[in-house]
């Protein structure tokens, strides 16, 4: 068995060495641009329920499901606490800022609360993670799970901190330099900012020495270990890198709409984090991002779609778990590497078909 694990292992190298280099950040695609522009001009060219409830949720999920992608990608640990994370950092602004519950809110302002509940949400997933690296594979899966399950029901039914199953209703929004900054297009532009620092932290954290030796744990945990690297170690930190990510979504969830409830981390909810990141494409940091807006589309337009088919609206989820069976059977890396795959097809088929114009 080890001579067989360290057969596969030393094959691992050159079949990595034949994937062509990408530079950081990739200044040379074309569609980033795109994108990009398209992004900052979106309040130009969209409504506001499509710039909030779209676009903005759209990012707000894909920077949620980017810490499961970094942990699952670069890792090999795949959490499904992640949204609990969110859901936590989320209660914790409701509990130390202002809220309409004022006998359980302390009353802090905005630049004091969020401080506060990122570093609470930082430790207690980073606490997580040092339970789950214990374990590998279903379990660490199970671990997490249950977490996310523990803090869903002891929410529901703590009405001293959590106020039970109502939650914690009209939280208070920043407002400074004269700017509300939950108004629709301060908003968005909030939250795309602090998806795009959590996507360049990601992109830049997996070409670093750290995120080299995560990678190298996820291979080979035996033989890192053999070369002196602390496996556990590694394995907590990406933890804690990926609940402070979390934490930054969760802050703007509970900014968003204003309230923050159990049903806003059940168990549902964080199964529906992992079927993001993995029909996005779970290898690449923008596959959590596409894989959302997948999800809010299918979301929000899949009820009146079935409605008008004469079919029951509340099966709309139904359409969600097909289009993940359909992503994940014809693809084990998502929509990305769906459009990897069609590249490679136009790639291989562009020269057959220009030598034959020339033998002819």
């Amino acid at each position: 068995m080890s001579l067989a694990h360290d057969a596969r292992v030393t094959v691992r190298p050159a079949t990595m060495a034949q994937r062509p280099a990408r530079a950081w950040p990739e200044v040379n695609n074309p569609a980033a641009w795109i994108v990009a522009v398209i992004l900052l001009i979106m309040p130009l060219i969209a409504n506001s329920f499509f710039l909030i409830e779209i676009f903005a949720t759209t990012l707000i999920l894909g920077t949620i499901a980017l810490s499961l992608m970094f942990l699952a990608g670069y890792g090999g640990m795949v959490s499904l606490m992640q949204l609990t994370i969110a859901g936590f950092s989320a209660y914790m602004v409701a509990v130390f800022g202002v809220s309409a519950n004022t006998n359980i809110s302390l009353g802090w302002p905005w630049w004091l609360a969020v401080p506060m509940a990122l570093t609470l949400a930082t430790a207690f997933g980073t606490l997580g993670g040092a339970l789950a690296v214990r374990t590998e594979g279903i379990y660490t899966i199970m671990i997490t799970l249950a977490i996310g399950a523990a803090f869903y029901y002891f929410t529901n039914q703590n009405w001293a901190i959590f106020n039970g199953h109502t939650g914690i209703n009209t939280v208070a929004t920043p407002h400074f330099w004269g700017v509300n900054w939950r108004a629709d297009i301060p908003f968005y532009y909030v939250v795309l900012a602090v998806a795009a620092f959590c996507y360049f932290a990601v992109e830049y954290l997996s070409r670093a020495p750290f995120g080299l030796a995560l990678q190298g744990v996820r291979d080979n945990p035996r033989r890192m270990a053999a070369l002196g690297f602390n496996v556990n170690a590694h394995r907590v930190a990406a933890y804690a890198f990926a609940s402070f990510v979390a934490a930054l979504a969760g802050v703007l969830q509970v900014w968003n709409y204003r309230q923050i409830s159990p049903g806003s981390v059940s168990v549902g909810a964080c199964i529906d984090i992992l079927i993001i990141a993995v029909v996005g494409g779970i290898t690449r940091p923008i596959g959590p991002f596409i894989g959302a807006l997948i999800f809010v589309l299918l979301r929000t337009f899949a009820l009146d779609f079935l409605v008008r088919l004469g079919l029951d609206g509340n099966r709309f989820r139904l359409l969600i778990g097909l289009g993940f069976l359909a992503i994940v059977f014809w693809s084990s890396d998502g929509v990305i590497g769906l459009w990897q795959r069609w590249r490679q097809r136009q790639g291989l088929n562009a020269p057959s078909s220009r030598g034959g114009r020339r033998h002819g």
